[in-house]
Order: structure tokens, then sequence, then C-alpha cells
């Protein structure tokens, strides 16, 4: 047996790299929006835009136009009601607030 080799039981990452994406509870309140809005036809594909000061969640309506939403989330915002934030093509905010939850709730999307 090989006296070099080690068994790995916790592969978490830390906290250090994580807070530069989505959390999970984060992506799970995304991915049910998500998945509700492409069951009713508004939405057809996603992506993800990663950099160092800010995550982003592109919605479609097609997968070959430009993103009609972006739902963000700042790492380090100037103002705390600019955490998480909901963008519009242009990359213009349309609402923002510092509760994911409260911003992605009763929202008319097809009117934004």
């Amino acid at each position: 047996m090989n006296k070099h080799l080690k068994l790995v039981i916790n592969n978490s990452q830390s906290n250090e790299n994580q807070k530069y994406f989505f959390e999970k509870d984060e992506l799970k309140v995304i991915l049910d929006l998500y998945a509700k809005m492409v069951s009713n036809g508004s939405w057809k594909d996603y992506g993800l835009k990663i950099s160092g000061k800010q995550v982003a969640f592109s919605v479609f309506k097609n997968s070959s136009e430009n993103a009609v939403y972006n739902i963000c989330k700042t790492f380090k915002p100037v103002n705390k009601n600019l955490k998480y934030s909901i963008t519009d093509t242009k990359g213009r905010i349309v609402k923002n607030s510092y509760l994911l939850k409260e911003l992605l709730k009763n929202i008319n999307w097809k009117k934004l």
C-alpha cells in the first residue's frame, strides 16, 4: 500500500473562495425562479458572468440574443442596498436590494 496517499473526507472550499460566487441558498432561490419562468415559456437560457467585483446570473429569451436581465451580486458594494440588483440589457439597474429574496419577490418580469 502506498503510504503517500491521503483520503480526503471533507473537500469543501474555504469561505474565502466562496464569497466570489453565489452562495448555495442564493443560487437555489435564483434557479427556482428560473425553473418557474422556463416552465411558463418566458425564459429560454441562462449564463453566468463572474468577475472580482460581481457575479451575474444572465437570463435570455433566446440563446442567440443578449441577456434580457442580469441578477447580480456585488461583493463589496458602496451602498448596502446595491448588494443585489437586477440590470437590463444596457446595464442599468432596474431594481436593487440588500436581500436577494426581497429583490426577486413580487416582480412582474414582463413589465420590467
